[in-house]
């Protein structure tokens, strides 16, 4: 179906789907505490906030706006560089990025809460529907946009801006990508990545078929033919699976595939009283997070390696043990077993080198979810000459440009999976190639 101004909103979505109870883990700033924080700012002159950002968003420059009173040119100057500056200031781990590298870390003072001045300014923006942008003249070019996540829309809203024709192919019936479907309800909720895309389709000409996988549906050589630059912004795959006994009990589920479920539908967690999370990344610290929030009794952790050497961030897991999560390390799961349905796991034990010990412990789970990873979509380029794909992932230069004319790619198919606010620079850098292949 194509994108009407209407056909992305909320009201889709069921008021009962899982995500329902969560409350923002960060609250919002009233307009009297975003000043107070502003003033605070140091506007440094180097300002090494705006060079741990992807986007290399001029933060100085909107905490500053936000000082004097000026919250719409704040707002575009966020916008200027990060068209989805709204979700970004919600789900980008600014504690390791813009938060991470203020001055006043160094100082012994506590960071200025950069993402939350951001949430403040650009939340303003969309509920009252600020606009700053408008489609270019018509250039007579035409760009197709493969996924509609954060990358691909990024990359649609700059080139109409460059009067770009744009018509952006998704497989799934609702868009946003993991905005929508795969960030963890105490940072957003699924309607509120709605509200940022039909703020952003606003700018028109962007055309978006639903339901349409490229592939099966239409082919790469239609589109190479009917279109003069082609976007690959498909993300990541399905969960990735241990391929251990009794891996296909129900209640053994993907991380990634159980949240998409829970922030879009009702989930029934009744009977749920012992849960595993499988893995030691983001993922699973936003499951532990959500199982505890959602009052599942005991939620556990296994990972096959340290605390220490565990990839998600120290303090998303700070996080999760205040709800009560538990966590057994240096193991992995070797077997589910049930009657029909899984109720208790198997795991072997590691030691420092993540090799068994020879000893195995049995825990009890009614539900397993499998956060270790998931599948790399590169491979669904691979029949096309002159695009190279490594560990599923398309290579590409600095501009996203793969060496097939016409081609360029961006977001998790290229960098192999990142933050949003990675996918939004890189559909932006893609989006200014291609306008610049037009001559």
């Amino acid at each position: 179906m194509a994108h009407d101004k209407h056909a992305a909103t909320s009201n889709a979505l069921p008021a009962d789907r899982g995500e329902a109870p969560f409350s923002d883990y960060k609250v919002a700033y009233s307009p009297t505490q975003a000043v107070a924080e502003a003033t605070r700012c140091l506007y440094c002159s180097d300002a090494p906030c705006m060079n741990a950002c992807p986007t290399r968003i001029d933060v100085a420059q909107f905490i500053r706006k936000i000082a004097t009173g000026n919250d719409r040119g704040s707002a575009k100057t966020i916008l200027d560089a990060n068209i989805l500056g709204m979700s970004c200031a919600r789900v980008c781990p600014v504690e390791t990025l813009c938060v991470g590298a203020c001055v006043y870390n160094t100082l012994g003072h506590p960071p200025i809460q950069i993402g939350r001045l951001q949430r403040y300014v650009t939340d303003r923006a969309l509920d009252e529907d600020w606009q700053f942008y408008t489609a270019g003249p018509d250039s007579g070019k035409k760009v197709a946009l493969i996924g509609a996540g954060p990358a691909s829309l990024a990359c649609a809203h700059h080139l109409r801006r460059s009067g770009h024709a744009c018509t952006i192919f998704e497989k799934r019936d609702v868009i946003g990508g993991l905005n929508t479907t795969g960030v963890a309800p105490y940072k957003m909720k699924a309607d509120a990545s709605l509200h940022e895309v039909d703020w952003l389709l606003e700018i028109g000409g962007i055309d978006i078929k639903t339901g349409v996988e490229v592939g099966r549906d239409v082919t790469f050589d239609q589109l190479e033919r009917d279109y003069d630059a082609v976007f690959f912004g498909a993300g990541l795959g399905l969960d990735s699976r241990l391929g251990v006994p009794g891996e296909d009990l129900a209640g053994v589920d993907g991380a990634v595939a159980w949240i998409e479920r829970m922030k879009l539908q009702p989930v029934d967690l009744s009977g749920v009283r012992h849960a595993l999370v499988i893995g030691g990344g983001n993922t699973a610290m936003d499951c532990m997070r959500e199982l505890l929030g959602l009052k599942v009794p005991n939620v556990t952790l296994v990972y096959r390696g340290t605390q220490a050497g565990m990839p998600g961030y120290a303090h998303e897991w700070k996080a999760a043990q205040v709800l009560g999560a538990k966590a057994q390390w240096q193991a992995v799961p070797v077997a589910f077993e049930g009657d029909g349905r899984v109720q208790r796991a198997k795991l072997a034990l590691l030691d420092g080198n993540k090799q068994p010990t020879g000893e195995t412990v049995l825990v009890d789970a009614d539900l397993v979810l499998m956060a270790i990873g998931q599948g790399k979509l590169g491979g669904m380029l691979a029949g096309l000459s002159g695009i190279n794909i490594a560990k599923g992932v398309v290579q590409a230069d600095e501009h996203g440009f793969t060496g097939r004319p016409k081609w360029y790619v961006g977001g998790d198919a290229r960098n192999g999976g990142k933050e949003v606010v990675n996918a939004a620079a890189e559909g932006k850098q893609a989006a200014l190639a291609i306008h610049k292949s037009f001559g």
